[in-house]
């Protein structure tokens, strides 16, 4: 079977946004462009159809617009090496803009959520049906062609922002393919006689979506609360970055070993400290540059973008946990 076979793109999909998809900010331009359109046009759906769901998806694609405008500048940034401004560079704008993803969504998931409670105590909604349903389905298809499209750019670029965009064309793809489904049954509630109850389908429908998507933002909120908290990576980024840097520092004499990380967006933060005999003499500084190139190479095998600082020492004093407060071994 050819490669050909995997890289052939549906005859739907233009040429040159499969080009532009291949970097990051294309890819991020392109969802930016989409969220305002498919939130102009839910928004305006819903002035018709009285449908407080599709108002809901309006809200959501709005805030990840003007979320992504944020986004494309700090993309820029954090692909760049660091400044006197920032002397850590800009990753953890990366973890702040997804900060703010998470929280907007569970303000607009609060506000849909009361509003579709306070409608069900008071009789419910009537919804236009056959313009919810050309909406529903609309939205249907580009939040799903824009889901493969940023999933085809991850191929390419290994990047959490664009991660977090697939993540919510994704659920974007799903919402509105209930609602689709879910109001195509209000014709066949009203053939058979039901009329009353398709006035609360509309709001049992947000309530159903609200709760059963809540812990997506919340997921989304935390972990890049954690990494702005200067937290450990969970172990699976963690635990094979250790076991590349032990494996690296086989060579040298019987030492300590102190490994501190954090992984702010994309990137990946490593200090080690490692402390060494005291009668240990390394035959120059180059070879010791040769072990922090070894530490480098071998983390690198695991995870990218990377910078490592590699530290010697002979007295654990400088290496271990610290509060920050001066050490009662040091002089004055």
């Amino acid at each position: 079977m050819t490669d050909s076979c995997y890289t052939a793109e549906p005859f739907f999909i233009p040429l040159v946004l499969v080009k532009l998809m291949k970097t990051e900010v294309g890819a991020l331009r392109v969802s930016v462009v989409m969220s305002l359109v498919v939130g102009g046009v839910a928004v305006t759906a819903a002035t018709f159809t009285n449908s407080q769901a599709i108002l809901l998806d309006g809200l959501f694609n709005l805030v990840y617009f003007a979320i992504a405008l944020a986004t494309l500048r700090v993309s820029q940034l954090a692909s760049g090496p660091d400044s006197d401004q920032f002397p850590f560079g800009y990753s953890y704008f990366e973890s702040l803009v997804n900060v703010g993803k998470g929280l907007l969504i569970l303000g607009v998931s609060g506000f849909a959520l009361f509003d579709a409670v306070n409608a069900l105590l008071t009789g419910g909604r009537e919804i236009v049906a056959g313009l919810a349903i050309a909406y529903a389905a609309f939205a249907a298809l580009v939040c799903s062609v824009c889901a493969w499209l940023m999933q085809r750019t991850l191929r390419h670029v290994d990047s959490p922002l664009v991660r977090i965009d697939r993540d919510n064309w994704v659920i974007n793809a799903v919402f509105t393919g209930v609602v689709l489904l879910t109001f195509c049954l209000i014709p066949v509630l009203q053939a058979f006689g039901f009329d009353t109850a398709t006035r609360y389908i509309d709001s049992v429908l947000v309530i159903v979506v609200v709760l059963f998507f809540l812990g997506v933002p919340v997921r989304m909120a935390n972990q890049a609360l954690q990494e702005l908290l200067n937290r450990t990576p969970p172990e699976p980024v963690a635990a094979p970055v250790r076991a590349a840097i032990e494996a690296a520092l086989v060579d040298l004499p019987e030492h300590t070993l102190y490994v501190r990380m954090v992984k702010p967006g994309r990137l990946l933060y490593v200090i080690v400290h490692v402390v060494l005999p005291a009668d240990y003499r390394p035959d120059s500084l180059a070879s010791l540059d040769r072990v922090r190139e070894q530490i480098d190479k071998q983390v690198r095998a695991f995870y990218a973008p990377l910078v490592t600082d590699v530290i010697f020492t002979t007295e654990e004093r400088w290496a271990a946990p610290s509060s920050g407060l001066l050490s009662t071994n040091s002089s004055v």
